[in-house]
């Protein structure tokens, strides 16, 4: 299992306030990079499309409140794959972090790594413009 991990990033917000920024699938359209197009969503679930690669569904599969949510393609996917955000509270507010959870072979990995690392950093990146 490959593991990509951000950064933990701090927030001045409450964990209760990025949970629930994060909890909402219709807010994740704004975490997400310029190649992503066709965005549809409900609270619990989102479908799009990566520029050259194809369509994508993800639900969220497990929510704690206000530290974990746990997000899951729906359908056939080329490997098997999960989106982990953690959030911990602190004196000040909290901090989150990003992580992807992969099963790639060794040729995917080589071809995979690079946009997971990128994604993973660019919706951390995000979130602290959004919340």
């Amino acid at each position: 299992m490959t593991t990509i991990q951000s950064e933990k990033v701090l927030f001045t917000k409450s964990a209760e306030d990025v949970f629930n920024f994060l909890a909402d699938a219709n807010n994740h359209e704004q975490l997400m990079p310029s190649n992503i197009t066709n965005w549809s969503s409900t609270a619990d679930d989102c479908s799009f499309s990566i520029q050259n690669m194809g369509t994508l569904q993800l639900t969220f599969s497990e929510r704690k409140s206000p530290n974990f949510i746990k997000i899951t393609p729906v359908g056939k996917v080329p490997f098997t794959i999960n989106l982990q955000w953690d959030i911990e509270a602190t004196d000040t507010g909290c901090t989150a972090q990003l992580t992807v959870h992969a099963d790639l072979n060794p040729f995917i990995k080589m071809v995979a790594v690079g946009p997971l690392t990128t994604l993973v950093n660019h919706q951390v990146q995000q979130l602290q413009k959004a919340v």
